[in-house]
């Protein structure tokens, strides 16, 4: 299901985006928005945040950066574990107790191989 999702949004994305005026008051847009919400948030609270955030979107609300809130629990970290850097697409920076703002890694940060 969150699969069909992705391909939607970038369905939108590619074609329809391109053919409508840049309208989006937030950054990320709001489609970026939900390929983050549905790529780090379970199916059900992605469709809530991402539906919340398109209603936002509109002349009432202010606009600005908004990243998605997303809840996550890592597992133990060892010092002694080789770390590949090249291949992350998010950084989780904390926001509440187990809550993260998810944030994309620019492409031209990325170690190129």
């Amino acid at each position: 299901m969150k699969n069909f999702a992705l391909s939607c949004i970038k369905f939108y994305q590619n074609y329809i985006s391109k053919i409508l005026p840049k309208s989006c008051r937030y950054y990320p847009t709001c489609s970026e928005y939900a390929v983050w919400e549905f790529k780090n948030n379970d199916i059900f609270s992605a469709l809530l945040a991402t539906l919340a955030r398109i209603l936002r979107c509109n002349q009432l609300f202010k606009g600005g950066i908004d990243y998605p809130v997303i809840r996550k629990r890592f597992g133990s970290f060892s010092i002694f574990k080789r770390m590949e850097f090249s291949n992350i697409d998010f950084w989780f920076v904390p926001c509440k107790n187990s809550k993260f703002y998810v944030i994309k890694v620019l492409d031209s940060l990325k170690e190129k191989r």
